[in-house]
């Protein structure tokens, strides 16, 4: 697509600052950037630390749906599963009662700081409730921890898969081989690779976990669904409402959608940019949102917060030339 002027992009700019009810992330407060565009609501929240060559890839997600029609729809609802953070065991059903309906439950494992038994005691705790259970370790394991920590949280019942247990790719398809009756799902081996499909060629990974954002865009994230030959699950980079109706649109619009998708994160946020819709037996509806006023200035980032996130726009954006 032709780029709007980067001018027209910081016109239309909103920066938000999003409470949340549990740290995240190491996060207490979700920052982003929203573009009130022709075509829609784009989002623009690469983490701070993400650095302008990365980062740059999210802004033109958000160009993309700010500015051009996005992929029509062949569903309109969508499954999405349960997300529990690092907490302890006892806190789980707080945490499970904002997913009413839901049938997959998506655990935080791996914590730094925190021991294999407290994440034993959080998977039970979880099943206890829902009997499907994925986890993710976000690449913490080394290969010999995550055949144990695996071995172990298989012990009392079987996992929907692990997502990202080990940080490369390589000891992906070292773990696979060793483990087989546990699926391996790939999430920062495709979004944050060079190469989205070596993870497939390497066959690292059963399931791909594809987040608009960080690839690029519905059409990116769409593109990269069709070539890696293998199931894919939508999933949130802990987007605002904006952010998540595009995500829903994204796997609304794939051919397939055998596993729930991990777009149900909005619970999260203490306060949102819109109202949101609450899952209805594990589903949410298809809909773009935009913004409500009031919220969008009730929610403001302070003025310091609001011009460093302009500068980055433009700084990210002078790279989408290249």
């Amino acid at each position: 697509m032709e780029l709007p002027a980067v001018d027209d992009v910081l016109d239309r700019l909103h920066v938000v600052a999003l409470p949340m009810r549990v740290r995240f992330r190491g996060i207490t407060v979700r920052e982003v950037a929203l573009i009130d565009g022709p075509a829609g609501w784009g989002e623009f929240g690469a983490f701070p630390e993400y650095q302008p060559p990365e980062a740059s890839v999210w802004l033109a997600a958000a160009i993309e749906a700010a500015y051009t029609e996005l992929p029509a729809p062949i569903r309109t609802r969508i499954p999405v599963n349960a997300t529990v953070p690092a907490v302890a065991a006892a806190d789980v059903p707080g945490v499970l009662a904002r997913f009413p309906g839901a049938r997959t439950a998506k655990v935080k494992v791996a914590e730094p700081g925190q021991a294999l038994d407290e994440d034993i005691a959080r998977v039970e705790a979880v099943r206890a409730q829902i009997p499907n259970v994925r986890v993710d370790a976000n690449g913490g394991w080394t290969v010999e921890q995550a055949v144990r920590a695996l071995i172990a949280l298989t012990r009392d019942g079987a996992l929907e898969y692990a997502e990202q247990p080990c940080a490369t790719v390589e000891e992906l398809a070292q773990l696979r081989r060793r483990l087989p009756d546990v699926p391996i799902a790939a999430d920062e081996s495709i979004r944050r690779a060079s190469d989205p499909l070596r993870v497939a060629q390497a066959r690292a990974a059963d399931i791909a976990v594809l987040k608009v954002a960080p690839l690029g865009g519905v059409r990116a994230l769409l593109d990269i669904a069709e070539r890696i030959g293998m199931p894919v699950v939508v999933s949130s980079a802990l987007d605002s409402a904006v952010g998540i109706g595009i995500g829903l649109r994204a796997a609304a619009a794939l051919p397939g959608l055998e596993h729930a998708c991990g777009l149900g994160t909005g619970g999260f946020f203490v306060e949102d940019v819109a109202q949101t819709s609450s899952p209805v037996d594990g589903y949410l509806p298809v809909a773009s949102l935009a913004p409500d006023p009031a919220r969008l200035t009730a929610l403001a980032a302070p003025a310091d917060r609001r011009d460093w996130w302009r500068r980055r726009v433009a700084d990210c954006y002078s790279r989408l030339n290249r």
